[in-house]
């Protein structure tokens, strides 16, 4: 269940006092200081996932600042990654000063001074979690603290984007699935910091799953491909076609099996439109790369139990909601025992 703090229901006069300790107890004790005569209302919605406290945060005009005092006080070594969404903060840690503007990320260190100030309205969400978690050397992460990684291009897209979603699917995540998600996120951000600091090591285990997220992801952009294969996956992320197959080891399955799941996933929703409105049978299929109606209907029935048509008719008959076969979201990690 999602832990909720706000300062809506209250009197402009008492929400610094309720703020900051909302902030404190979200993240790690902050000083906080308001910057308005008459602070805005400032909210806090949180989620766990494994080691991971996922929160969106708004509110008005701020500086949050972690001084000698606060550091001493409760000795916890933490780190904060922010997703900037509404509004800019100026960063400051290690010695270093960033803008970090709507759709930037940064990271932040719960052990080092450091200081936020915001100058307007702003939203944003934060991921918090133990030091401990994320693999990375001392030296590399505090290269990096106080850096705006643009969430538009590159790598840093992609850990953005994935960090993003899972914020977004927070709340509908059993714990099982919550802590593996998790662990791919800051395998995913390790990956990156690795990757500025000029150390990518393709067989550390963080790297590989950071690689299986982002083969992942490439297969799911051109699901409709018919030409989608194993050799062409592996060109256009510079391996070998074994080392792909070693990556999809983990997920009991081959490369070829994965793709033909996630296609078959597709057409099975496409199916479900009513007639009037969704393509037939066949241009389904054809949508989604399968160039043989009979091979996709063997492919179907194998997974589900029924023809194509069968299904459709089962969906619209009303019966489908509650379809046993139901798969997992594309690029889920394997079931948790």
């Amino acid at each position: 269940m999602p832990v909720v703090l706000s300062t809506a229901s209250l009197p402009a006069a008492d929400r610094g006092e309720r703020w900051h300790d909302a902030v404190s107890r979200t993240f790690i004790p902050l000083d906080v200081r308001l910057l308005e005569d008459a602070p805005s209302p400032g909210s806090i919605v949180s989620e766990r996932l494994g080691s991971l406290r996922v929160s969106q945060v708004q509110a008005g005009p701020q500086v949050v600042t972690r001084s000698r005092r606060l550091i001493a006080r409760d000795g916890k070594e933490h780190l904060i990654l922010t997703l900037q969404q509404r509004g800019s903060a100026i960063k400051e840690q290690d010695g270093r000063q960033a803008r970090i503007g709507p759709g930037d990320f940064s990271l932040s260190d719960s052990s080092r001074l450091f200081r936020k100030e915001v100058q307007d309205a702003f939203s944003f969400t934060s991921f918090h979690f133990p030091r401990e978690d994320l693999r990375v050397r001392d030296e590399d992460l505090r290269a990096l603290t106080a850096t705006a990684f643009s969430g538009r291009e590159g790598s840093a897209a992609l850990v953005g984007t994935y960090f993003a979603r899972l914020a977004r699917e927070a709340a509908h995540l059993d714990a099982c699935a919550g802590r593996q998600f998790a662990a791919t996120a800051l395998d995913l951000l390790a990956l990156l910091i690795n990757e500025r600091r000029g150390r990518f090591t393709p067989q550390a285990p963080e790297t590989a799953a950071a690689t299986l997220v982002r083969v992942k992801d490439h297969i799911l952009r051109h699901l409709a491909d018919p030409g989608l294969a194993p050799p062409g996956i592996a060109a256009a992320h510079r391996m070998s076609v074994r080392y792909l197959h070693k990556l999809f080891q983990s997920e009991g399955m081959t490369v070829g099996e994965w793709i033909r799941t996630q296609r078959l996933e597709r057409c099975r929703r496409d199916l479900l439109r009513p007639p009037a409105l969704g393509p037939g049978v066949a241009a389904v299929a054809r949508r989604w790369g399968f160039t043989s109606p009979s091979h996709f209907s063997r492919a179907f029935r194998a997974a589900y139990g029924m023809t194509p048509r069968a299904w459709r008719m089962h969906g619209l008959s009303g019966e489908g909601e509650t379809d046993p076969a139901e798969r997992e979201r594309p690029g889920t990690p394997a079931r948790c025992p």
